[in-house]
């Protein structure tokens, strides 16, 4: 078996890891609009972490789009919610040998997932009125 296509695919995988949406990466993409936040706002949102009182922009620049919205209708007014799954990459190896006759075979593989639906969520984020009014985390 030659080492090159196994090394090759590890490369892939981590290139593929490193290109996920960073609060960098967003802000580079938004700067003007970063720009415009007072200092304490931009350093939250350069470490990923919002606040009550952030705008749906300042949220997004902060932690990225959410898994999913969903609407919450309550005897005090509706308010949208932003729920936020772990999606860190997750990764697994697997080998296999097989025969058939005289021929056999062995196979190395890696994969990664970079979402799909995590029932564990990370993170609820409450809006009413365009800002953002209750945080709810999840402790592990």
């Amino acid at each position: 078996m030659r080492p090159f296509p196994a090394i090759s695919a590890l490369v892939t995988l981590l290139v593929l890891a490193g290109c996920a949406s960073t609060p960098d990466s967003r802000i580079g993409e938004h700067r003007t609009v970063f720009a415009q936040y007072p200092s304490a706002v931009q350093q939250k949102i350069r470490s990923g972490q919002i606040d009550v009182g952030f705008t749906a922009e300042m949220v997004r620049l902060a932690l990225g789009d959410p898994s999913r919205i969903f609407t919450r209708q309550t005897e005090s007014g509706d308010s949208e919610v932003w729920i936020y799954h772990d999606e860190s990459p997750r990764f697994s190896i697997g080998f296999g040998v097989g025969s058939y006759g005289r021929h056999s075979g062995t196979s190395v593989g890696v994969a990664t997932s970079t979402g799909g639906y995590d029932p564990d969520e990370k993170m609820r984020v409450g809006f009413r009125g365009g800002q953002v009014t209750e945080i709810d985390v999840r402790k592990h």
